[in-house]
């Protein structure tokens, strides 16, 4: 089972449940902690193979990781909490993670926050991805990392969110780096399935202007969504948490909290 934690909240029966991307882990959410647990009970975990999810034995002879079995991870510890329903939060990759969850389970999402969400791969960003494919075996992982978080946030003002993941990344082993970045292969098809359908459930996107590779494309999905909306917050890059974490938190506990109250 991944690692996780949990705060309760001494009078709130709603769940939060943060869910990191791809070479982070749950300490990305250290700028959140302390005003979500002021209304709500959290639930923070580590994504397989991050942070301390450390593979297990089954892993070492498995390459064959997905989104299904990656998402049904993050089901699993829902399950052993005995958490029925949570509103989601995530950021970059973990946004596919809580939608994937969404279209498997919708009767465990009361609403999604997606920050930094990964609606389209742009050209530039696929091109980048088989460069790294040709590559990811043959070096350390880390250089490549490095590329991917330089190509996402490169202004100086994302310098704190490239270093932040960066330092979470080297947590990672080799393998373990090259069983996600395979996963990614699948991300197209999966990416394609959810921009031909509408979950109907309750959605933010909360992402920074500079996000230059993911804002364009998420700017049109909110348009054909029912029951989303977009808050883009200028002069931030990718990670908006941690960027902004002050809106962030602001706007993101006003909208959970109007879901709860039926708004």
């Amino acid at each position: 089972m991944l690692n996780y934690v949990t705060y309760l909240h001494q009078e709130s029966d709603s769940w939060v449940t943060f869910v990191h991307g791809a070479g982070g882990s749950s300490s990305i959410w250290y700028k959140q902690l302390r005003e979500f647990k002021k209304h709500f009970n959290i639930l923070l975990l580590d994504l397989r193979g991050h942070g301390d999810s450390k593979p297990s034995l089954k892993d070492a002879f498995d390459d064959k990781y997905t989104f299904d079995y990656i998402t049904e991870d993050i089901l699993e510890v829902l399950d052993y909490l005995k958490i029925q329903k949570s509103h989601f939060i995530g950021i970059s990759l973990g946004t596919v993670l809580i939608r994937n969850l969404a279209e498997k389970h919708p009767d465990r999402v009361e609403s999604m926050v997606l920050g930094g969400a990964i609606i389209r791969l742009d050209m530039r960003f696929r091109i980048l991805m088989g460069f790294g494919g040709l590559f990811k075996s043959l070096v350390p992982y880390i250089w490549l990392y490095k590329l991917f978080t330089f190509a996402i946030m490169p202004d100086g003002n994302h310098k704190e969110s490239r270093l932040l993941f960066v330092r979470e990344a080297k947590r990672m082993y080799q393998k373990e780096f090259v069983r996600w970045y395979k996963m990614g292969s699948q991300i197209n098809r999966l990416l394609r399935f959810f921009r031909a359908g509408d979950v109907d459930i309750p959605t933010l996107y909360v992402m920074g202007g500079e996000d230059y590779l993911f804002l364009p494309s998420v700017k049109k999905m909110v348009q054909k969504q029912s029951q989303s909306s977009l808050l883009t917050i200028e002069h931030c890059g990718h990670v908006v948490n941690v960027e902004q974490p002050q809106l962030f938190n602001r706007f993101v506990i006003d909208f959970v909290s109007d879901v709860n109250r039926g708004y």
